[in-house]
């Protein structure tokens, strides 16, 4: 299958939570670490990067945690060209649910993002660290 959108793999799984700390508890009790906790000034949460082996969760405590089934928010991918593959989206015609091509200070030199709507209503998030 042709990879024209330049997909690298999966970045993470967005959880919100309604409290953090236990979240964190939680994901390390069974092996996981966090690679990075921070604050995210724009949505006003508290953030945490959890990650075992591939997989990693990002989880952000916004109290809106829906808490039953299906709580997971959104999941993210990783791609080569943030810029090219939101042109791409774009000229296709997928719902684009965020302000365009949007940033944030996480990583060392910040990640620039944006997310698309799928055809269940999930959300889809495109991301490049810079």
């Amino acid at each position: 299958m042709k990879n024209e959108y330049g997909i690298v793999g999966v970045a993470h799984i967005g959880l919100p939570t309604n409290d953090l700390k236990k979240t964190i508890e939680f994901y390390k009790s069974l092996g996981f670490e966090v690679i990075l906790e921070t604050y995210n000034e724009k949505a006003k949460e508290k953030v945490a990067f959890l990650q075992i082996q591939n997989y990693c969760i990002e989880s952000f405590e916004n109290g809106q945690a829906v808490m039953e089934d299906g709580a997971y928010q959104h999941v993210a991918l990783d791609v080569r060209d943030i810029e090219e593959m939101y042109k791409k989206i774009c000229e296709n015609g997928y719902e684009v649910i965020t302000d365009g091509i949007e940033q944030l200070p996480f990583w060392d030199n910040g990640v620039k993002f944006f997310m698309i709507k799928g055809p269940n209503e999930e959300r889809i998030e495109f991301c490049q660290k810079l």
